[in-house]
């Protein structure tokens, strides 16, 4: 069956999230191991640890897992965009759970210190915003598709903070012809109704579409739902189970061009 669009992911799959993600902590950890005399690499583990404790008591978990926003997006995000009032909730609660996630990951090393928390979880912010990072591959794949293909990015995660990731890439948004933000639209992937909405979008049947992203859970299994052509981008090697079994699996975005002759 021809294939008239393609659908993209966002992080990790044409933006290098993961890289952008680590280096801001290598960053922020180090300077608070300087600062308290403990271990960098300890001091992530356990920020990160106490980030997703915290981040899962909230009364707003639920919906940030249904939008799929995830607890490291929450040490940097403003949460500022969004009609559903949940989001409201989040910008409130944002200030003290990057306080407090980053105080307690100290607290956990020994070092009673809230004026050195409150310092890191500004210095995690402005450490991700300085690192916008694009995987090589993904502009020479754009422009072979485009012109060829409808393209739509389809993106789970907080309007604004999903916009300032695309605003550190300008030059990737003239290739989409349309961008759906999970948080703008109320439900995230796998859902298929978020799915359907991009067919509607596109104007196309799921047949004549392809979905490409890096996460079996989200992307994968949303696109699979509704009878579309699901692509695995599996960069490092992850073994899979048989509960969620991708159309074609790939490790590097080249490898996509040929699937769709």
């Amino acid at each position: 069956m021809a294939k008239l669009a393609v659908l993209f992911d966002l992080d990790d799959t044409l933006l290098w999230d993961d890289r952008s993600v680590q280096e801001a902590f290598d960053a922020t950890c180090e300077a608070g191991a300087a600062a308290a005399g403990v271990d960098a690499k300890a001091l992530e583990e356990a920020v990160r640890r106490e980030a997703r404790a915290l981040y899962e008591s909230y009364e707003t978990f639920p919906f940030t897992k249904m939008i799929g926003i995830n607890p490291f997006e929450g040490l940097w995000a403003n949460f500022l965009e969004g009609e559903q009032e949940e989001f409201r909730k989040l910008q409130q609660l944002a200030p003290g759970y990057r306080k407090d996630a980053w105080t307690r990951g100290l607290l956990a090393l020994g070092i009673d210190d809230a004026g050195l928390g409150a310092k890191l979880a500004e210095q995690f912010p402005a450490e991700r915003r300085k690192r916008p990072y694009v995987y090589e591959e993904t502009f020479a794949v754009l422009d072979k598709l485009k012109g060829n293909y409808k393209l739509l990015l389809l993106t789970n995660g907080s309007p604004d903070l999903q916009r300032e990731k695309l605003a550190g890439v300008p030059d990737i948004v003239p290739y989409f012809d349309h961008i759906i933000i999970s948080g703008e639209f109320g439900k995230g992937k796998p859902s298929a109704d978020i799915f359907r909405h991009a067919l509607e979008r596109l104007g196309i049947e799921p047949e004549h579409g392809v979905m490409v992203g890096d996460k079996l859970t989200t992307d994968i299994l949303g696109a699979n739902t509704i009878g579309m052509t699901s692509v695995w981008i599996n960069r490092h090697g992850m073994q899979r189970n048989d509960e969620i079994i991708p159309t074609h699996e790939i490790k590097h975005l080249e490898e996509l061009l040929p699937l769709l002759v």
